[in-house]
């Protein structure tokens, strides 16, 4: 079973708590709009370890490109 934004979308909001979520992608490369109050006091590369966390073993074995803009709820209002 080949991996869709739906599944992306489904795994991430699971895992985390969002307030908005958009995912795209073609099957191999996906996009994602994140915006969580976890991401809150964090660096770039944490909010982006945060998520790799969530995603766990997937990022390895079914998502083979993930490029993320991870935003607070503050940041994506602005």
């Amino acid at each position: 079973m080949s991996t869709t934004p739906e599944l992306i979308h489904s795994y991430i909001s699971n895992g985390l708590d969002c307030t908005h979520l958009e995912v795209d992608g073609d099957g191999q490369h996906f996009t994602a709009v994140i915006v969580s109050s976890a991401f809150a006091g964090k660096r770039p590369i944490q909010r982006h370890q945060l998520v790799y966390a969530v995603l766990g073993d997937r990022m390895r074995e079914e998502i083979h490109a993930l490029s993320m803009k991870t935003l607070t709820p503050e940041e994506y209002q602005g």
